[in-house]
């Protein structure tokens, strides 16, 4: 409990007030059938690059003309209503309160006492399709050094390994940044039983949640880094922001390793030690200062940069680069730590081994441990434990020939900030399968400028007759009208989902999709995260 007390005083923790309470829509396998279909009776079909071969867009007769409603399961579904069924559909008030349930909004002070800083404000949102959600994000202001940290982290095989990297790799950074005095700071007062200063200002939202039961735990694997650092003769000053963003990737994924291999004092920190080690979590993380922006991504969420040009127009700049099958680099990069044998069977149908979409990750040591220790680890469990989701991970990847087939050191980026570089937007791919990095950052600035540019007719859109070029026009007046939404993150959540195929703002769409049950909603949708950071633009025009 001492120890936690600790772990407690290491962040001073800011709360965003929120104006809107949690609200919890759940309905049955029936209702999902009235609101997804229009005709007695629709097949929809899967369109997912996950399910090979099921490729069929699933058409809805709505008054809008809609083609996102994508099954993500392998099965083709079937549902049938009547014309009573039909009449039911989400108000535009549920709607909105079911979209800003998890929005977050955080001003951030230009002068600190310690310095200026680069961001004006941030706003963040999550909207889960699981059921608990998987994603995570983390804010935090460095209080032993400068800059801000911000983080998304997309799970998959549970949600326990983005909870833990979410909690720890922030600290983790920020503790390998202070220099050697801080250090030694931190260490006497952990031997005198004192109250450590505190590392990082967390802003957390009223929906967030920590390990209380492993905080003794983390809180002592954080002291062994930094008496690491410590006895390091070339710490000195601290690491460069892109130093020890790297260094922070890889130590944390060794101590999650770690930790599943070795006794605990209780049943339930060993059993959460392991569902973290086994489930696993993509990551980006960004940090930001008046200098500029450190990327560091492993996975396939995703950074964008928003540039206003001088004509007030909007362009998207990458700061990372998405791990999965559709990156030849990463293919290649993957491809040559195998044996040429194995050149055809790494990745197959688009996944790792045929089961992993990201290519690179934390946890996940079902492909990283060899089988001997992976088998090791599960038998010793007690019997007591109550740990069924384990029976999936005793599934072996079939190809399993040299691990580790999978590791997280992160590909870091690096952007010296300009007076047009407005904000930054940091993604789960929930997001980033509904919409490009352009539009995301086009409905950003519209957001933020409040005006609304017109999307510039493609060359299908061309091809279009008078009758449906009209009628495409007219869809799109819907762009000009003002925004729903206060909150930017919670804006694009409701374009992912609600846009129509003119793009315009389709409600019908968009109820539906928000309507789905716990049990169909991963079907169609992933969870999402959006996260935006605001730069002060002043700043840096006063710094250059």
């Amino acid at each position: 409990m001492v120890l936690f007390t600790r772990l407690q005083s290491l962040a001073t923790r800011s709360e965003a007030q929120q104006s809107l309470s949690s609200s919890s829509l759940r309905m049955s396998s029936h209702v999902c059938g009235r609101i997804l279909v229009r005709a007695a009776s629709s097949t929809l079909s899967p369109l997912s690059p996950q399910w090979p071969s099921l490729t069929q867009r699933a058409r809805l007769s709505w008054g809008c003309s809609v083609s996102g409603a994508r099954c993500r399961s392998g099965a083709t579904m079937r549902f049938l209503s009547t014309r009573q069924d039909l009449d039911f559909q989400l108000s535009r008030v549920q709607i909105s309160s079911i979209l800003r349930a998890n929005e977050q909004a955080v001003s951030i002070p230009e002068f600190d006492g310690r310095g200026l800083s680069a961001v004006r404000k941030f706003e963040s949102n999550q909207l889960a399709a699981n059921t608990p959600n998987e994603d995570r994000r983390s804010a935090a202001t460095c209080l032993q050094t400068k800059g801000m940290l911000f983080g998304v982290f997309d799970g998959h095989g549970g949600w326990a390994c983005a909870q833990a990297v979410s909690e720890r790799l922030l600290y983790y950074v920020a503790v390998a940044m202070m220099s050697q005095k801080g250090l030694e700071e931190l260490e006497h007062c952990m031997e005198q039983s004192r109250p450590v200063p505190p590392i990082l200002q967390w802003y957390k939202n009223h929906g967030d949640y920590n390990y209380r039961e492993s905080a003794s735990l983390y809180v002592e694997h954080l002291r062994v880094f930094w008496q690491e650092l410590l006895d390091s003769e070339e710490h000195g000053d601290g690491m460069s922001p892109p130093d020890a963003l790297y260094y922070a990737f890889k130590r944390l994924d060794t101590d999650i390793s770690l930790e599943a291999q070795v006794p605990h004092s209780s049943d339930l920190i060993r059993s959460t030690a392991i569902q973290v080690a086994f489930a696993g979590s993509t990551a980006c993380v960004a940090h930001v200062g008046t200098e500029g922006i450190h990327v560091a991504n492993a996975g396939d969420c995703r950074a964008v940069l928003g540039v206003q040009e001088e004509d007030g127009s909007w362009s998207a700049l990458p700061l990372s680069q998405d791990h999965n099958a559709q990156n030849e680099a990463e293919l290649e990069r993957l491809r040559a730590q195998h044996p040429p044998s194995e050149r055809d069977t790494v990745v197959t149908d688009n996944r790792l081994l045929g089961i992993l979409m990201p290519l690179r990750s934390f946890g996940d040591v079902r492909f990283k441990w060899s089988l001997e220790l992976q088998q090791s680890v599960l038998e010793s469990l007690e019997s007591g434990i109550e740990l069924d989701f384990l029976n999936l991970y005793q599934y072996t990847p079939p190809n399993y020939l040299s691990p580790p087939y999978l590791d997280v050191a992160p590909q870091l980026t690096y952007h010296s900030l300009r007076p047009q570089d407005r904000f930054l937007i940091l993604g789960s791919d929930g997001l980033w399968d509904e919409m490009s990095s352009e539009e995301a950052v086009r409905l950003v600035g519209e957001h933020l400028s409040g005006i609304h540019l017109q999307a510039p007719v493609s060359p299908t859109e061309r091809q279009l007759n008078l009758g449906q070029m009209q009628e495409l026009l007219w869809k799109r007046r819907a762009l000009a009208m003002p925004t729903l939404d206060p909150n930017a993150t919670t804006h694009l959540i409701r374009h992912a989902l609600g846009t129509g195929q003119y793009g315009e703002l389709c409600q019908e769409k968009l109820a539906s999709m928000l309507a789905l049950p716990e049990d169909l909603a991963r079907m169609y949708r992933d969870d999402i995260t959006a996260t935006v950071v605001y730069l002060n633009s002043d700043l840096v025009r006063q710094h250059r």
